[in-house]
């Protein structure tokens, strides 16, 4: 990479598995974390994703502290093991940085997030959705509170409740939607 080039970038040296065709193209998921809230009781984290494209998600989270975020990004995605094992990975405008690896045979989604200090500190700030400026503009500023370390890392496990082609309830975006 040149010294040059402006970030955030997304690379890969691997090229895109033919399978990513059948298995994740246009696949829309909705899944279940098991959580726990604030103070300590179980509850469902639902969120839902939409593999757009070969380089765009685009996804909303309906519980747990993100709830009401609504969002697309750049992502990259690896085949692990075609038909049965995927990993997309992305970067949020937040500072957020998300790698998930979808199990197709087993029907979980496994993650790890490393929220920002802004984004985590501040979740109710994170919500919204980035088509509308003004939230677009303040997830920006999250990313700008506290440092590279000042991070909350997150491991999870989520059941996958549906999945299927197309939107669903997401808006589609155009195929260079801009998400820096």
């Amino acid at each position: 990479m040149s010294p040059n080039t402006s970030l955030p970038q997304f690379v890969t040296n691997t090229d895109l598995d033919p399978s990513f065709e059948n298995d994740i193209r246009d696949v829309h998921l909705i899944y279940d974390y098991n959580a726990q809230s604030a103070d300590g009781k179980p509850e469902k984290w639902r969120y839902e994703m939409w593999f757009f494209s070969e380089n765009r998600i685009v996804y909303a989270i309906h519980g747990g502290p993100m709830a009401g975020r609504v969002n697309y990004q750049t992502a990259t995605y690896q085949c692990i093991r075609p038909g049965e094992l995927w990993q997309c990975n992305w970067l949020e405008e937040t500072g957020t940085i998300c790698s998930l690896v979808y199990d197709i045979t087993r029907q979980t989604i496994t993650t790890l997030l490393g929220f920002s200090k802004g984004h985590w500190e501040k979740p109710e700030d994170a919500h919204g959705d980035k088509r509308n400026p003004e939230d677009f503009e303040r997830w920006r500023g999250l990313a700008k509170l506290g440092t590279q370390v000042d991070r909350f890392m997150l491991s999870e496990q989520a059941n996958i409740k549906e999945s299927f082609k197309g939107a669903g309830q997401l808006k589609p975006i155009a195929p260079d939607a801009e998400t820096f």
